[in-house]
């Protein structure tokens, strides 16, 4: 069976126990950007992956949603951010690059200006870590957030944070989907995997010095207070949390940057 990771701090404690305690058998681990993830799944080269929670309804007919798990923040996150050369207030028809690394944010923006600020800037793609040179705001996400930016930008915006006070309901950033087509097929893997999952879980509670320390190992750029961030995200896929992304999901329907999602579909345990 093929497994996606997103290759990103918030991502790693699902993936503690696999890959710093037991390695699962028949289980075959592919790391990247949570774009590629998208784009893997839905063209079948994945089995089961976190994914972007804006990729699902191109896919929903395909897939189905692990009910207990996503990688949500309520507010706050860090490491989905905003900088800008102005105000966000003065970005109407300005130039902002948005990162190719993800989809959730970049709908999570695009509603926020339009919605919220009235704004129609001109956005454009750009690398996941960019310099604000030729554009006037950029959307940074995941690690790249967290590192040191070269030339601190005047202004920076926190978009969990942002959507939190515009909206009320947090954000949830990703989920896990699998392939319907091979539920049967992988079941007892994508037992184990889910058992891991928890298992990892457990871990993060009774043992988050040592989860961090490999986290840490893992991703030595980071300049963020891991401690502090792992206490920002929320791992269990809640009814509240449910209903903050069928909210996502019709506010971003309605404004026309997503399809219609009817109702999220389930993988029975």
């Amino acid at each position: 069976m093929n497994l996606g990771h997103i290759d990103y701090l918030n991502c790693y404690p699902f993936y503690y126990h696999m890959f710093e305690k037991r390695p699962l058998k028949g289980v075959s681990i592919f790391s990247n950007y949570p774009s590629v993830l998208n784009k893997m799944i839905a063209n079948g080269q994945l089995d089961m992956s976190p994914i972007s929670s804006a990729a699902y309804p191109d896919i929903a007919d395909n897939v189905l949603i692990l009910p207990q798990f996503c990688l949500s923040s309520i507010g706050y996150v860090g490491s989905v951010i905003l900088v800008s050369k102005a105000p966000i207030e003065d970005l109407n028809g300005k130039k902002i690059g948005v990162t190719s690394a993800s989809h959730t944010s970049v709908v999570l923006l695009k509603v926020l200006l339009k919605k919220y600020y009235r704004h129609d800037p001109i956005f454009v793609p750009i690398e996941p870590r960019p310099v604000l040179k030729d554009i006037d705001a950029a959307l940074i996400i995941g690690n790249d957030a967290m590192v040191k930016i070269p030339g601190p930008p005047p202004y920076v915006y926190d978009l969990g944070d942002l959507w939190l006070r515009k909206t009320g309901f947090p954000v949830v950033f990703a989920i896990f989907a699998v392939r319907k087509d091979i539920v049967s097929k992988f079941e007892f893997e994508l037992n184990e995997v889910i058992l891991s999952y928890q298992t990892s879980l457990k871990y993060l509670e009774q043992e988050k010095h040592k989860v961090i320390l490999k986290a840490k190992e893992r991703y030595p750029d980071i300049l963020y207070d891991i401690d502090h961030y792992y206490d920002l995200l929320e791992f269990q896929f809640t009814d509240s949390l449910k209903d903050a992304l069928m909210y996502y999901y019709s506010t971003a329907a309605e404004m026309g940057f997503l399809r219609e999602v009817e109702r999220l579909r389930y993988m029975d345990i």
